[in-house]
């Protein structure tokens, strides 16, 4: 059940500069108004990767006005479900909101280096935000 009106997703990496705003961003593309959307970090980092824009901007996602920021733990209490992504991210169990790892794609493990693992980082958020948007309606 929905803590609000609509679900609240926290999407958080270590830095907060790559993944988890690639996923916010295309989870506000793909779910619009439907739900609140946010991004943290466990460490934030100074800004915003710069090959995770360029890969977002490709689909018409423009995140250049985001600045990484550390996780709210007043927010960590409204959101329905805190998503980490990546295996370095770790947030403690937070009662109330449902918690859920993607274990990402990480190209660089097979060589695929810049814009190239970029774009199949942002793939395998892509796909895996469709999956979650067509879910939300659980939060409800």
């Amino acid at each position: 059940m929905s803590k609000g009106p609509k679900p609240a997703v926290l999407f958080v990496c270590v830095k907060n500069g790559g993944k988890s705003q690639m996923a916010a961003a295309l989870m506000r593309q793909t779910a619009g108004d439907a739900v609140d959307v946010y991004s943290a970090g466990t460490k934030p980092g100074a800004e915003i990767n710069a090959l995770s824009a360029a890969s977002l901007a490709e689909v018409g996602v423009d995140i250049s006005d985001e600045k990484p920021k550390p996780i709210d733990p007043d927010l960590l209490g409204r959101v329905d479900l805190v998503v980490t992504l990546g295996r370095e991210a770790q947030v403690d169990p937070v009662p109330g909101a449902q918690l859920e790892n993607w274990d990402t794609d990480e190209p660089s493990d097979r060589g695929i280096e810049g814009i190239e693992r970029m774009r199949l980082v942002r793939d395998d958020i892509a796909a895996r935000v469709r999956a979650l948007a067509s879910q939300l309606d659980q939060y409800q």
